[in-house]
């Protein structure tokens, strides 16, 4: 994996291609940063019908991730995972460039 790439694991890839394909044809899912949450940082995600020029596609599987080039750098190195456990399910974002997350793992700190 390079500095500027982003990686799918199997469970994550496998739980988006179940959510695209619910959505319908050409659904793609969005991950980008945004700022706010309580670490100054944090992930979101959208289903997305349209991809622009500039995104990165990650494709794995049956899953096709799109991310925007201002949230590449945040998210450059990173792998996204899925993880269902105790607390409930939720896509969880291993992020080698994070200095501190909160409690919840959808926000975090450089």
């Amino acid at each position: 994996m390079t500095l500027t790439s982003v990686a799918i694991s199997e469970r994550a890839a496998r739980r988006i291609g179940e959510i695209l394909k619910s959505e319908g044809d050409g659904a793609m899912l969005r991950i980008s940063v945004e700022g706010g949450g309580c670490s100054g940082f944090q992930y979101k995600f959208d289903i997305e019908r349209a991809k622009a020029e500039d995104d990165m596609v990650i494709a794995r599987d049956n899953a096709v991730v799109l991310v925007d080039p201002a949230s590449v750098p945040f998210l450059a190195g990173s792998e996204v995972d899925f993880v269902d456990d105790l607390i409930g399910a939720s896509f969880r974002v291993v992020n080698p460039n994070a200095t501190a997350s909160c409690g919840c793992g959808t926000s975090f700190s450089i």
